[in-house]
């Protein structure tokens, strides 16, 4: 098995980065349960997405967990924002979901909620951490777990899902094509928009534990696009794996990303003055983006990469939407997470409000052209601390006065440092990130 990142709500945690085995599995449900067990009576829902090591790791995490006295109520594949809001509606200690999200079929992950569908308290995770260090201890007979499967799950997130528009609504006459990446949104993503009204057509949705995320889904765009055309459909919506990041392609074929679903949500909010303050992106959120909402006078703040930094801006501010590029977007006037089916709801109201097309409702946007670059390299001292490297950074950063931006950032899952590069000149742009990202190379080597 790949090395995945153990955290929560699918960021590294402080435990650092774990080999996914069956072992470590069954050793971090008993870890998991003991610390659970501490604050009393504990009930933990274990959901999981469509890749086939999840029916191995669902197993030996139900073991571990039973072992240290939890009750676990198994979920079966549903998306990840489905086990956050199922774990509040439960009233469990915390929710686990065994996923690694848009990546292949031969990785996977843990991604763990409180009882409130939030991240673990910072204490909770430390206990957990502490537990792996220890030996296993098994409770007596009379207090292991025990374990149940909840039927209802899917109807109940569908219901969830319906209940974030308001009560009547009805897409009728809207044509959409779904992507379901053959991840875990394939049975209850077709359920909620057909109830809601739509004509549906479904890509994508027969998983058979290995194709999750091949070639489909949010991170291939290509099918759904083939398809919109092909169907005449009015628009289509890739989910990713689990369920939490959605794109988007207009009735001509062209996809709408995260920072364009998230301009047409705020500005929804802002026209019905439901805003609450601004809108968090990130560094990798396209220009043109915090240009448009800065012609709606609407705030607009950055976070680092990655939806719990985005979350945490989100909860510091009291704001109440946000998101990445990848479509990533948090609507916390609905939820405790990203949802990409809620998402995908709120942007379709939107666009009723509006009686506007996605190809419309999107032009008040005009992203900027965004060159990226990722260069391996080897470890050792960050390539991003070279003299050279700032040197030109800055440099490049002074000549585009104000009208575009440099980022160089490493990955924090791979040997990669990213090269962003964005401005109003696309050959410009390209030019410059050619240019940092040959230096970084070189003093890589």
């Amino acid at each position: 098995m790949s090395k995945k990142y153990f955290g929560t709500d699918g960021i590294r945690g402080r435990v650092g980065q774990y080999p996914i085995t069956p072992d470590f599995m069954l050793k971090l449900g008993w870890a998991a349960g003991m610390a659970f067990r501490s604050m009393g009576a504990c009930k933990v829902l274990v959901g999981k997405d469509t890749r086939i090591s999840g029916y191995m790791f669902e197993s030996a995490l139900e073991a571990g967990l039973t072992s240290a006295g939890a009750d676990v109520m198994l979920l079966g594949p549903m998306p990840t924002p489905a086990i956050a809001y199922l774990t509040r509606t439960f009233h469990a200690e915390a929710g686990i979901v065994i996923s690694a999200s848009h990546n292949p079929h031969d990785d996977n992950g843990i991604k763990f909620f409180s009882g409130k569908g939030t991240k673990l308290p910072d204490e909770v995770e430390l206990m957990i951490e502490e537990l792996l260090d220890t030996p296993m201890t098994v409770v007596e007979s009379s207090k292991i777990g025990k374990v149940s499967r909840v039927n209802d799950a899917s109807g109940r997130y569908i219901e969830f899902c319906k209940s974030s528009v308001p009560a009547g609504t009805s897409f009728a006459g809207l044509k959409i094509v779904l992507d379901c990446a053959h991840g875990a949104t394939y049975k209850v993503a077709p359920s909620v928009f057909r109830e809601l009204g739509a004509d549906v057509v479904v890509l994508s949705a027969n998983p058979n534990g290995l194709n999750i995320n091949d070639n489909c889904g949010s991170t291939h765009m290509a099918p759904l696009q083939a398809a919109v055309l092909a169907e005449c459909a009015d628009l289509g919506i890739a989910f990713d794996g689990d369920g939490d990041r959605v794109q988007m392609v207009d009735h001509t074929g062209a996809v709408v990303d995260g920072d364009e679903l998230l301009f047409i949500i705020a500005r929804d909010l802002q026209e019905r003055g439901k805003l609450q303050g601004g809108v968090v992106g990130t560094l990798m959120s396209n220009l043109g983006l915090e240009l448009a909402l800065a012609d709606l006078a609407i705030p607009f703040v950055r976070a680092n990469v990655g939806d719990r930094y985005v979350i945490s801006e989100l909860l510091e501010r009291d704001w109440l939407v946000g998101g990445e590029n990848s479509g990533h977007i948090v609507c916390f006037s609905h939820t405790t997470t990203g949802d990409a089916i809620i998402a995908a709801l709120q942007v379709l109201m939107a666009l009723k409000r509006r009686a506007e097309g996605l190809a419309q409702s999107r032009q008040a946007l005009r992203k900027c052209p965004q060159v990226l670059i990722n260069v391996r390299f080897g470890g050792g001292a960050s390539p991003l601390e070279h003299p050279t490297v700032k040197e030109a950074s800055d440099r490049v950063t002074q000549a585009m006065a104000g009208r575009g931006r440099v980022l160089l950032r490493k990955s924090g899952t791979e040997p990669l440092v990213r090269v962003m590069v964005e401005g109003e000149d696309e050959t410009q742009v390209r030019d410059y990130a050619e240019e940092l990202a040959k230096l970084v190379t070189e003093v890589s080597a």
